[in-house]
Order: C-alpha cells, then structure tokens, then sequence
C-alpha cells in the first residue's frame, strides 16, 4: 500500500458506522484521505463511530443502501474517485430470522451501489467487499481459492455468493466499455476482530461483555474452525487493491481473498482460552453447545496466495497478537470513560503499530 497515494483522495465508504468502517474511516482519515460515509445510523451503544468520534472528522450522511435514489445522490454529490463498498446485514443467525432483509441489503443493495457508481463517472475504482463465506463450503480441510463456486447453506452466506455474481455481471455489463470507466473488484476476509466490536451474537463482543460483568461466556461452537485475522488485516487488503485498481486498468479486477496464515485459522476454543488468559481476573468460559441450533460452517478456510504473488499483501499480526491488540483495546476502553480524542489517538497507534510491523513469512 502507498500511502501517498490516499493523500486528498475522495473515497466514498458504504457502512462507515459499523465496526470495520469505522476502523477504515478512521485510517483514510489518518492517511489525508477525503471521506464521504453513507450507512444507517450505528446499531449498538457504545459503538466504535461514536467511541472514536468519527462524526467530526468526515462527512458522514445516514442513509439505507436498498434506497437507490438516496444513495445514488449522496455518492453523485461527492464526486468520489474510489468506492469501498462494506455495508451488510453481517450476521448468520439473524439472517435465519430475517431473511429476506438480508438479501435485500447484501444483494440488492450491492447493486444499488453499483448502479449508482455507473451513473457517477468521477469513480476510477470500485471494492466490493462480500465475506469468506460467500464459498460452496463443504467443510473440507483445504482452503478455498477465488475462482472456487459460491453457494452458502444460511442466508447470509447465500447472499454474499449472490453479490459476487451480481458485482461480476455488472462488471462484464456495465464496466468494460471504453474509458473513462471504472475498475470493479470484490474482496473476501475471514473473521474479523479488533476493539471496537459490541455487535449482538458475535464471539468476541459476546466474550467482552461476559468478562466485564464478571461471567463465565458460553460459547455455542468451540470446536468450530475459522479464518481469524486482526481487522485492519484485510482494510489493508482491501486499500491496496482500491489502489491498484484505479491505477493499473482491469488487470486487478475480480474477486480476491484477504485471510490469514493457515497457522492461524484456529478453534474458537483456542480464541477464547487465550482472550480469558489475556483479560485475568478469573475469566473464563463454558461449552453451550446447541443440538438444534441453525446450522453453522464447523471448517472454513482461505487460500491468500493470489493477493500476495500479484498485490504483494501479506498478514502483519500473528493471531495471538491480534488478540493481545483486541484485548488491549477493551481494557483502555473499560478504564474510566476516556473521551473521543483519547481513544480515537489510541486507535491510530495500533494503526501506526500495525503498518510498521514487517509482513509475516509464509
């Protein structure tokens, strides 16, 4: 990533308010970049938008992806040369209640996107950010590459397949006629973490908020395996390829995973022994396996070796660093209601830490 080349950069980033949004605001931000945000107003209280007091450091307008006319104005009003695509309903159990909600903001509102950025000719290039779980998953030890079937049991997983196809038929329709145009590609992570996060029904807030109070946190799936990475892993991912992108024509299109080392795709049990080590003061957990719980991938995995022989990306942080970071971010958090300023400064040393951290030898 050059970090010249965000300087005064106009980026457009769809669900800035949520948690990966707001760490990748606040890095735009950090780098001189000029950000428009366009989301629905943050879910959860504390949030990380609010936590770091992102409403005054970029233009933020709350509006609903699924409308195309709101959207398509803000972004036209903007005049953005790069667009991040990330808003989503992000969550596999919710999408077994609301389905159809998750197919209208994960499908439907990719395409909105998309419609609205090939009606905005200042935009050069475009990612559209889907999740690991956009694969056919058959729960095989291998990991799986970019050019592998999407599928997806739940909801939510079936959604994310149905932005990749419908990012790639309007990059073959709509983008490839003569310039100027814009250069389209989606990007697909593991399981973020990092502080900040106090979503509902997600692993590591649901283990912030048990340690807080004192309980023991019971975790549904412990055996089950999962591609962690510390979150600003694939922001990285994702703004060299925007990068690339605008600055190389179609040769960085398509789809591109961002996952961590095979060594760190990992147990839940291993992430929550050593978060409860981390944290102290008798933390700990207990198995609550659910018997008819709605189903869950039990193996998933990443196969990076695409964006690190053509984008030259590679992790930065060991798993068992990227827990100490997250670990580390709650606590200053926890120790007496530091103000905006302190934990947005906070923020940006992990980010300085991070980018200053050699890449990791794979």
């Amino acid at each position: 990533m050059e970090v010249s080349f965000w300087k005064s950069r106009r980026v457009f980033v769809t669900g800035h308010t949520g948690f990966k949004g707001s760490w990748l605001s606040l890095w735009l931000v950090s780098l001189g970049a000029e950000v428009c945000g366009y989301a629905l107003k943050p879910e959860t209280d504390p949030n990380l938008f609010t936590v770091l007091g992102l409403d005054g450091q970029m233009q933020s307008t709350i509006g609903d992806v699924r409308d195309l006319a709101s959207l398509e104005l803000a972004m036209k009003s903007f005049h953005p040369e790069v667009v991040i695509h990330m808003a989503a309903q992000p969550l596999v159990r919710l999408s077994y209640e609301r389905p159809l909600e998750t197919y209208a903001i994960n499908v439907m509102g990719t395409a909105h996107v998309l419609d609205a950025v090939r009606r905005t000719p200042s935009v050069r290039a475009v990612v559209s950010v889907t999740s690991d779980k956009c694969y056919e998953n058959r729960e095989r030890p291998e990991p799986y590459r970019e050019d592998e079937s999407m599928g997806g049991h739940d909801p939510y997983s079936s959604s994310k397949g149905c932005a990749e196809l419908v990012t790639a038929a309007y990059r073959r329709s709509f983008f490839h006629g003569p310039a100027p145009r814009a250069n389209v590609a989606s990007a697909r992570a593991g399981n973020v973490i990092g502080g900040g996060d106090w979503a509902s029904d997600r692993l590591v807030p649901d283990i912030i908020r048990a340690f807080t109070r004192g309980e023991s946190v019971g975790v549904r799936n412990p055996q089950a395996v999962r591609p962690w990475q510390h979150v600003l892993e694939p922001l990285s991912g994702y703004l060299t390829l925007a990068e690339r992108l605008y600055r190389e024509d179609a040769k960085y299109e398509g789809g591109w995973n961002f996952g961590p080392t095979e060594a760190d795709a990992q147990p839940v049990l291993h992430l929550v022994d050593e978060m409860a080590r981390l944290w102290g003061n008798g933390a700990r957990w207990q198995d609550q396996s659910e018997a008819n719980s709605p189903h869950e991938a039990h193996l998933l995995r990443l196969d990076s070796g695409k964006a690190r022989a053509q984008l030259g990306w590679r992790p930065r942080w060991r798993l068992d660093d990227a827990l100490a970071r997250t670990t580390e971010w709650y606590r200053q958090y926890y120790q007496g209601a530091p103000s905006a300023d302190a934990m947005r400064e906070f923020t940006l040393g992990q980010i300085a830490a991070y980018q200053s951290a050699a890449p990791l030898e794979i």
